[in-house]
């Protein structure tokens, strides 16, 4: 996991924003969202703004508390967060049959802790992309200290507009990413675009599940607090990324909701009745020093106006995904591993 400490969370709160500029970033970010009267259309319309907002606010909160790598993990008892999001990223790896020298592409790769995992366990060359300034800087770092500047790349840019010729990568994977997207179909059409023939897209995606009623209200408050916490546009169905993926060209090889079958429940670290030493920064215990430490921070001004509202909002995201997760209506692991057709022809 990251050593970062109090005072790089600190130096990273607003990402590559102004420190005075944090607050009024806060005020645009929840308005985007529907606990503030946002709506739907205009967060998808304004995607580019609303991630790139949301990161820069949230991406030290991150690395301070979860390490490089921003996602959950299907987990066997007895293991540790941080093996089974190690082997989250190997099983990846894995299934897409990755083989030493090949061009993978990792989309929306935020520090770049997954890329650097799966270059180093396949032998690969991993480009990450991204459209955080910040990110990007920081990911770059990292690789630096890690030593795998040669098999490791970020590139600046919309995944909805890749800036690569067609068929010009050997596997691409995204974790946690691709819900970022405010059209799925379109998304996947782009991977698809610069994926070569005959090789495989593979994927985590934050979904709703079936057991989702789209009439419940409390199904709804908890779809909202996700949405508002994870920067997220909306939040699409398992069947409907099934789906986007046939009509982007895809076959689908197979798919299915890995959080199903977990031994230990994936929101366990974010549980409020869970403790753990190995993840103590993420426990209910760790995160009421962390509020008052940016608390701390915010009022002798070392850390911008508005840092304590970002925690809140991500404690409210903790609280949702964790409801989402023990009523399963939410998975932030429905995987499909897809395959380009060797005619390289879109239905």
């Amino acid at each position: 996991m990251s050593k970062a400490g109090a005072l790089d969370l600190t130096s990273g709160l607003g990402g590559k924003m102004e420190k005075k500029d944090v607050l009024s970033a806060v005020d645009q970010y929840e308005k985007y969202h529907g606990c503030y009267g946002g709506e739907e259309e205009d967060r998808k319309a304004n995607y580019t703004d609303m991630v790139n907002k949301y990161y820069d606010l949230s991406t030290s909160f991150y690395e301070y508390g979860w390490g490089e790598s921003f996602h959950f993990a299907q987990r066997w008892k007895g293991e540790s967060l941080r093996e089974s999001i190690k082997r989250h990223e190997h099983f990846l790896a894995l299934q897409l049959g990755l083989k030493p020298g090949q061009k993978v592409l990792d989309v929306g790769c935020g520090i770049g802790g997954p890329l650097r995992e799966i270059a180093r366990f396949s032998s690969t060359n991993v480009t990450g992309l991204n459209n955080n300034e910040y990110q990007i800087s920081r990911g770059k770092e990292l690789n630096r200290i890690a030593g795998v500047n040669n098999t490791c790349n970020f590139v600046k840019a919309d995944f909805m507009k890749m800036p690569f010729p067609d068929n010009s990568f050997d596997g691409i994977y995204a974790i946690e990413a691709t819900c970022h997207a405010p059209d799925a179909v379109g998304c996947y059409k782009e991977i698809y675009r610069v994926l070569k023939p005959g090789q495989h897209f593979a994927a985590y995606e934050w979904c709703m599940t079936d057991s989702f009623d789209p009439k419940n209200q409390e199904h709804l408050k908890i779809k909202a607090e996700v949405e508002l916490g994870d920067g997220l546009p909306d939040i699409r169905t398992t069947k409907q990324c099934f789906e986007a993926l046939k009509v982007a060209g895809f076959e689908v090889i197979w798919e299915k909701d890995l959080a199903e079958d977990s031994p230990v429940p994936w929101y366990l670290p974010l549980d409020k009745d869970h403790f753990s030493l190995s993840s103590f920064r993420l426990t209910a215990v760790g995160r009421f020093f962390t509020r008052n430490m940016v608390k701390a921070l915010e009022f002798i001004g070392l850390a911008p106006q508005g840092s304590q509202r970002v925690q809140d909002f991500l404690e409210k995201a903790a609280e949702g995904l964790v409801a989402g997760g023990k009523k399963e209506i939410f998975t932030p692991m429905y995987f499909f591993l897809a395959r380009k057709p060797l005619s390289g022809s879109q239905e």
